[in-house]
């Protein structure tokens, strides 16, 4: 039977070794390298084609790792089998900007099917798992709502929940407020911050200017093939026209 790997407190959360991402069969990254602690917060910026959601979903394995290595979460992503991808995604939260919620089902009902998809059977222990991530993200009393009956705001922060409910140690949310209001996407950086604060580490592309203008944290910035690091360089970014 596959054991998940142990990290040691030491260990970078992710770890990208002259690694080469791929959109396709076209190289949109080429030998970059990168790490993320825990604890970390990183925004992830770059013109819209310039490689940020293909990076991310290699990191969580949705794409293959063709040159180089990574690791995440201890997880060797080159390579990785699939019976490990499982393992992978209860390490990492994945949080999408179009929600991916089942339609047909109550909030409660979502999380659930999360929970039973990456091993829990304690029915006790699945409720209040469930009742515990909702409440973190501000949400008491809509575990019967259907998402339809939700805004938009309250169905990104369900989303959120639904990343959280295996304790990862890091969270990749690609553009998650690319479809909500200015006020709302303030809300959702102060929970990422909630959340960061308590050792998760956050991985999180946009193209919002004001976001990173009002929450400064360090940058990557996906550009020419390559990735620039705020913490090894000077990265200015003068308006949206930088994205």
């Amino acid at each position: 039977m596959d054991k998940a790997p142990t990290m040691f407190n030491s260990d970078p959360v992710v770890r990208v070794k002259e690694a080469t991402i791929f959109q396709g069969q076209q190289p949109v990254l080429s030998n970059i390298s990168f790490d993320i602690d825990k604890g970390d917060f990183v925004f992830l910026v770059g013109r819209t084609g310039s490689g940020k959601s293909s990076l991310l979903k290699t990191l969580y394995a949705d794409l293959p790792l063709r040159l180089g290595d990574i690791s995440v979460a201890g997880f060797s992503i080159r390579g990785i089998t699939n019976r490990q991808i499982p393992m992978l995604r209860r390490k990492v939260g994945v949080i999408f900007q179009d929600f991916q919620l089942f339609t047909d089902r109550t909030v409660s009902e979502n999380l659930h099917f999360v929970l039973r998809a990456t091993g829990w059977k304690d029915s006790v222990k699945m409720k209040s798992r469930i009742v515990d991530v909702l409440m973190q993200v501000g949400l008491g009393a809509v575990e019967k709502k259907m998402p339809h009956q939700l805004s938009g705001g309250e169905q990104q922060r369900v989303v959120i929940a639904r990343a959280m409910l295996n304790e990862p140690h890091i969270l990749i949310a690609d553009e998650p407020t690319g479809n909500l209001d200015p006020e709302v996407s303030m809300g959702i950086l102060k929970l990422f911050q909630q959340i960061n604060r308590s050792g998760t580490a956050i991985l999180m592309a946009t193209h919002s200017y004001g976001l990173i203008r009002k929450f400064p944290h360090r940058i990557l910035k996906c550009e020419d093939g390559r990735i620039l690091d705020s913490n090894k360089e000077l990265i200015e970014l003068k308006s949206e026209d930088d994205f």
